[in-house]
């Protein structure tokens, strides 16, 4: 590694590593060892050749959970710039706290990574023209101003 960047390296040791997956994989399991672990301490565990199974399990879990179909709410339909600026309420008196807070209130409703697939091309809408919304109003407060 050495003579390496950084970055080519840090791929050498990610391919070292997905290799050693596979070949555990292959054998029919994990098959690393513990620091501190004398061998024959930790038993293999189906669990652990059966990782896959968790994540099946999830994803199953998830279905279950919207077994309904998906109806957009309301407030998501809304992605104008002047429906978003209503629903933030910027007034002439805000600071950067009270817009640091309506951001995060924002954010908690509207955040892509918060709601189902179908509607994070709107939250993402939304989120942009808030944050746009927002900025600008920060950049208002920030500015200074000259007085003669």
């Amino acid at each position: 590694m050495f003579g390496m960047s950084v970055f080519h390296s840090v791929l050498e040791r990610l391919k070292a590593e997905q290799a050693e997956e596979l070949t555990n994989e292959a054998r029919g399991g994990w098959r690393g060892t513990v620091i501190g672990a004398a061998p024959g301490f930790i038993a293999e565990s189906s669990a652990w050749a059966s990782r896959g199974a968790v994540e099946q399990a999830y994803r199953a879990l998830a279905a279950d959970e919207r077994s309904e179909p998906f109806s957009m709410p309301d407030y998501l339909k809304r992605t104008s710039l002047a429906e978003v600026a209503s629903e933030l309420a910027l007034g002439e008196a805000e600071t950067a706290l009270t817009l640091a807070a309506k951001r995060r209130r924002f954010a908690a409703a509207n955040h892509p990574d918060r709601l189902p697939v179908e509607a994070r091309l709107n939250a993402t809408l939304r989120m942009k023209l808030a944050n746009m919304l927002i900025d600008e109003a920060l950049r208002r407060i920030e500015k200074p101003t000259v007085t003669g």
